[in-house]
């Protein structure tokens, strides 16, 4: 008993109480409104309208009033479903053929197609129900106004044949696998979570070696030392990609010299990042704990293994400054969707604009540093 006491003492003095208490109720809430949405609303498609008629104007206002959609772009003539999902604006591309009011009049059969960007499979789930139930609605309607033109009850609806049909392909991931986002996404964890702490190290490492103040009067020497650990970083993740591409199947159709490009910024801008989140820590192992800051917000909201479109509004704008948001973004449109380097201009200078921000921070915090004795005196 006199343990149980002692121990019960020491744990109510101490920190462990209120961190049992407070950390689950804290993780609770921001976890619970993360994922509150629990689905993607109103996922942006674009229509390619071939029949230009009121029948097809119609249909695309069904389309836009499912929950689950929003007809974000309508174009009178076919497009390259690759240029239209490139810069992920849409989500999905739906075909209405020519002659489609047409056919529907004479009772004859339609196809209506839906071409769906499966590179984050979890952005896809309600699209296709929805433009099931459209077209499911639509085919109940023409029967049901067939039957009754016929003088024939409504419950022989089942029995009449249906005149549109629904083609549904997925691009980029026909097969849904893991490689292109969940082991990916592992791959560009680990990749992160070593280079921002090594970076990130730096600076505790001149500080314990009593070099920083001489460092500091030169900021574009802090600023090259980063360079090592960009071009490694880049180097493994470009062999990774390859890897997973020749042993775990992934696609990868963009060409590796155009591809090292954002690739680069990319890990420039990590370098630099955990320069500045690391420029207080006092060692290496203090350091290894300030990479979760970006670390966890980087697993669960970039797009790693779920649509960030998913997440409220909040969220997705926590996510804009973490350079693996445009990694992401840049990977599954070059590597998966095959797009051209300058359809991600915005990408890459989102990144050049977070290592430009970073090294007015660096500078800033360079300014800062005593100056040398020795310098003083002179």
């Amino acid at each position: 008993m006199n343990s149980l006491l002692d121990e019960w003492r020491f744990v109510t003095q101490g920190s462990y109480w209120r961190s049992i208490i407070l950390s689950p109720l804290i993780a609770a809430a921001f976890f619970g409104s993360m994922f509150s949405n629990n689905q993607l609303s109103e996922a942006r498609v674009a229509v390619i309208d071939q029949d230009h008629t009121a029948y097809a104007r119609q249909l695309i206002e069904k389309i836009d009033a499912s929950q689950y959609m929003n007809v974000a772009g309508i174009y009178a003539n076919m497009k390259d479903p690759d240029d239209l999902l490139a810069d992920e604006d849409y989500t999905a591309v739906i075909y209405l053929p020519a002659g489609l009011e047409q056919l529907r009049i004479a009772g004859k059969p339609a196809t209506i197609g839906i071409e769906m960007d499966n590179t984050m499979p979890s952005a896809l789930t309600n699209i296709r129900s929805a433009i099931q139930e459209v077209v499911m609605t639509e085919n109940i309607t023409a029967s049901t106004a067939a039957l009754r033109t016929m003088g024939l009850p409504d419950n022989r609806v089942s029995g009449l044949v249906t005149p549109i049909s629904l083609q549904q392909r997925l691009l980029y991931n026909p097969t849904s696998s893991f490689i292109g986002f969940m082991v990916l996404g592992f791959v560009n964890i680990v990749a992160l979570m070593i280079t921002t702490t090594a970076a990130g190290s730096v600076v505790p490492r001149l500080r314990q070696e009593g070099r920083l103040e001489e460092e500091a009067q030169r900021p574009i020497g802090l600023l090259m030392r980063m360079l090592p650990y960009s071009f490694l970083t880049c180097v493994s993740l470009l062999l990774s990609y390859g890897l997973l591409k020749q042993v775990g199947g992934m696609r990868f159709v963009a060409e590796p010299y155009w591809f090292i490009i954002p690739l680069f910024a990319y890990t420039t801008a990590m370098s630099f990042l955990g320069m500045v989140i690391g420029w207080s820590a006092r060692d290496r192992a203090k350091m290894a704990l300030r990479t979760n800051v970006i670390l966890y917000p980087s697993f669960l909201v970039t797009g790693v293994q779920i649509a960030p479109a998913i997440f409220p509004y909040f969220f997705q704008l926590t996510a804009l400054p973490l350079p693996m948001t445009w990694l992401n973004k840049i990977l599954r449109g070059m590597a998966f969707r095959g797009g051209d380097l300058y359809f991600y201009a915005r990408e890459i200078g989102a990144l050049l604009l977070i290592t430009g921000i970073c090294i007015m921070v660096i500078v800033f915090f360079a300014s800062r540093v005593k100056e040398p004795v020795a310098s003083l005196s002179d």
